[in-house]
């Protein structure tokens, strides 16, 4: 076990302590965040960003009743820091502590830890790695701010974002892409050795950037990014709402939506969606398509209802095609999201120079049908997705030579006039699933009863937006009448 992995566990361990507190996984990780910081800072040099007398030094060298005030009251002079970016971290932050005995327990704990080894390794691999197992425990319900590492390398790889390219997340999470884009970069530009002075400081400043709605997960994302030396600009806010239509137009966009409706119901508050929709999936597919310049690329994770919804579904896939190359999807398997019975999709396509005609043939490659079922038992891996790298190949816009692999295989070419035919339905399957037939492998009944759930959300959801069509139609013939 490295270094990192070593540290992570033992920090991950520490939550037991903090159970006889009643603090939750989620908390518990924002509790490490705001300590994590202090310690870090320390660690890393950068103590001149933090208040004088609101340091770790300080705060180790207090004790009992004592240490657990000013750790309260160095939240609050944090959360007014004059550095911006330390002052959203601790934006409102509040510490859920309430016995002494359990700082001083996690304070000691995080003092004696191996810093050596892990700078030598990285602080933001350290960082990632407790995200990532605070995702992976079901009962911190932190795995929608999370998307499987192995999942995000593979869009990131395939989409192959450049040094001077704009790379935007439109639902950061905790910056998974973002941080992967960035990855990515260094690794071929000798951790950007080989650029310029200047090109260095775009990178590290502005080729980065995103929104994220939840203020805890945008903590974790703060952090994330400072942690691997990224300073582009992560607001706190919601894409829907006019918050996205400031975000700049991007070269590449790298995004997991949240999954289900617009809070509350009702229709995303801005105004300039073509297609009104309270699908929060839909919404996000225009805001991305949108945002694209022109020959700009995407790659984004969406569930099975976007392709196959009809009324508003079926126009928004329609202009995506008309303004965009949709040339690959990939069928997901089932298991590896928190929402067991949520079925995924990544969809692969880019920005045309003009808006008509985009999309002349959709490439699909099943890797949902006679898979396992990942989740603890079989994690899902970098490997699982070497077959589909290879029949991508390496164009980033699908301009490899692909060959079709007919019925039998997982990887199909279906034409733009095909899927005209089946009413803009993406839906598409042909693999025979062995499970069905078999009477091995069946779903289990919450998974079943999740994707149900799911149909049923969705035909609900189709309703709402053909009563809002019906609508929208009635009050245009009482205005031309």
């Amino acid at each position: 076990m490295n270094a990192t992995n070593d540290i992570v566990q033992k920090l991950w361990n520490l939550c037991h302590v903090l159970r006889d507190d009643g603090i939750t996984y989620l908390q518990y990780v924002t509790e490490l965040t705001y300590l994590l910081f202090l310690k870090m800072a320390q660690e890393t040099g950068v103590e001149d960003q933090l208040p004088l007398g609101y340091r770790w030094g300080d705060l180790v060298a207090k004790d009992g009743i004592e240490q657990l005030n000013f750790y309260r009251t160095t939240l609050l002079e944090l959360g007014s820091s004059s550095s911006t970016r330390v002052q959203a971290i601790f934006a409102n932050a509040q510490t859920a502590l309430k016995q002494p005995r359990i700082l001083k327990k996690l304070v000691q704990s995080i003092d004696e830890l191996d810093w050596y080894s892990a700078k030598q390794e990285g602080l933001g691999d350290l960082y990632e790695g407790l995200l990532e197992k605070n995702a992976s425990e079901k009962k911190s319900g932190a795995g929608q701010y999370f998307t499987p590492r192995p999942l995000i390398d593979c869009m990131v790889e395939l989409i192959k974002p450049q040094p001077g390219e704009l790379v935007q997340d439109p639902a950061a999470g905790t910056g998974g892409f973002l941080i992967a884009s960035d990855r990515y970069i260094k690794q071929y530009t000798d951790d950007l050795f080989d650029l310029t002075e200047a090109q260095q400081s775009f990178q590290r400043h502005q080729a980065f950037y995103g929104i994220e709605l939840v203020q805890d997960a945008h903590r974790l994302l703060l952090m994330n990014m400072l942690l691997h030396g990224i300073e582009g600009a992560v607001s706190l806010g919601d894409t829907l709402s006019s918050d996205g239509q400031e975000l700049p137009k991007a070269n590449v966009i790298l995004t997991n939506p949240p999954f289900g409706t617009k809070k509350g119901g009702g229709l995303p508050t801005r105004d300039d969606f073509t297609f009104p929709t309270s699908n929060k999936q839909l919404a996000f597919l225009q805001h991305i398509y949108r945002s694209l310049l022109p020959e700009g690329r995407a790659a984004v994770v969406l569930p099975d209802n976007v392709l196959f919804e009809d009324v508003q579904g079926r126009s928004i896939r329609a202009d995506l095609m008309d303004k965009c190359n949709l040339h690959t999807i990939l069928r997901l398997p089932t298991g590896i999201f928190y929402a067991q019975g949520v079925k995924t999709n990544v969809l692969f396509f880019q920005r045309g120079k003009t808006d008509k005609g985009n999309t002349k043939q959709v490439w699909i490659y099943d890797m949902r049908t006679n898979m396992p079922a990942f989740g603890k038992r079989t994690p899902l891996t970098k490997e699982h997705f070497q077959p589909f790298e290879l029949a991508y190949g390496d164009d980033p816009n699908g301009g490899s030579q692909r060959v079709d692999q007919g019925e039998s295989g997982r990887w199909r070419c279906f034409t733009r006039d095909a899927i005209t035919k089946r009413g803009e339905n993406l839906d598409i399957t042909w693999l025979r699933d062995e499970s069905l037939h078999s009477g091995d492998d069946l779903p289990e009944p919450e998974a079943i009863a999740a994707e149900i759930m799911v149909k049923l959300q969705t035909a609900m959801e189709e309703m709402e937006a053909l009563t809002l069509l019906l609508e929208g139609e009635n009050l245009q013939e009482e205005a031309e009448a």
